[in-house]
């Protein structure tokens, strides 16, 4: 584990590190403030490269660390940060994006289940609808990028609704017939992680790796417990409980769907980003709004999944005014 950069420092003299919001095995992710955009903060990602390895693998650890860095660089998305920069200290590589402001799902889902509730259904598949879209756009570059660290921790809301994709330490870009060296050695969260994942970069990873893990994240969400990982199902195939067992406000639709993505072998997977969506969402739109309260949520529910009877409530409660007014008189 590499020393942590102290608040104050800065780094190309320009980038002045506030503190540390995320740290991991290879490195810190820290708030900097950009010196020469005054108002601006940033997110610094920080790589040190194991220096155990041989000088070889390390250079081309990080040439292939500079490669991605550029492509990502390229890519323009409402639910992707930004990546403005990118940059080596000595021996090591820093990638700066946007700061995303907000709390990430895996923080509203603790606070659901400290509550004693569930988030939302409709709250979940709109984030998952937005989620689609950065996939998406990600599996359509040429060639296609795989995140393959899709979790509850690396979804950011802001307060505007809107989610972010955010770390891109394990990408991997999937050019076919091409073996490459991820930013960060390693096979994700093993709670999301698919089996053909484990085999590193040498395993056979693509688009229905990054959908496994969408509907593990799914299905952590909707059930406030994490799923038998990959491994485990595996060797015991009935340790994954369905979602509608655990929480049964989860549509029958939303668990099928879910499950299908969470289908040990990619071949039994949805083959596209797309193919899931309209599994999960069909014809189904969901409204981005703010970030939702615990409290509060059970009633935006209930007005918004029983308008009929919401209607009903209130004329007969209007009626009952009525009543006692002519009474008073």
């Amino acid at each position: 584990m590499p020393v942590p950069i102290k608040a104050g420092e800065v780094l190309r003299g320009r980038y002045k590190i506030r503190r540390i919001i995320g740290q991991g095995g290879m490195g810190c992710i820290y708030l900097a403030d950009d010196l020469r955009l005054e108002g601006r903060t940033c997110a610094l990602k920080e790589v040190e490269h194991d220096r155990t390895l041989p000088s070889d693998l390390i250079r081309e650890a990080r040439d292939q660390f500079l490669r991605e860095a550029t492509i990502l660089a390229r890519l323009d998305h409402p639910n992707l940060p930004k990546v403005s920069d990118f940059f080596s200290v000595s021996s090591r590589d820093y990638l700066v994006m946007d700061y995303v402001p907000g709390k990430d799902l895996r923080t509203l889902m603790v606070e659901a289940r400290q509550a004693g509730t569930f988030l939302a259904e409709e709250d979940v598949l709109a984030w998952a609808n937005q989620l689609c879209d950065a996939l998406n756009y990600l599996h359509s570059q040429t060639p296609p990028i795989l995140h393959r660290d899709i979790k509850p921790s690396n979804l950011k809301l802001t307060p505007s609704g809107l989610l972010k994709l955010v770390d891109f330490g394990l990408v991997k870009l999937a050019a076919p017939g091409e073996v490459t060296i991820t930013i960060l050695q390693g096979q994700g969260t093993a709670l999301y992680t698919p089996l053909e994942q484990y085999g590193g970069d040498s395993g056979h990873t693509d688009i229905r790796s990054d959908v496994f893990a969408f509907g593990s994240t799914l299905y952590h969400l909707l059930t406030n417990q994490a799923p038998a990982d990959a491994r485990e199902r595996f060797l015991n195939p009935s340790s994954l409980v369905p979602p509608r067992q655990i929480n049964p406000a989860v549509s029958a639709r939303t668990e099928r769907a879910i499950l299908w993505a969470m289908a040990l072998h990619p071949d039994e997977r949805p083959e596209s980003i797309s193919q899931f969506r309209a599994s999960l969402l069909g014809d189904y739109n969901p409204i981005i709004r703010p970030e939702p309260s615990i409290l509060t949520r059970k009633n935006v529910k209930f007005w918004q999944r029983q308008p009929e009877r919401a209607l009903l409530i209130a004329s007969v409660g209007l009626a009952v005014l009525s009543f006692l007014a002519t009474l008073i008189r």
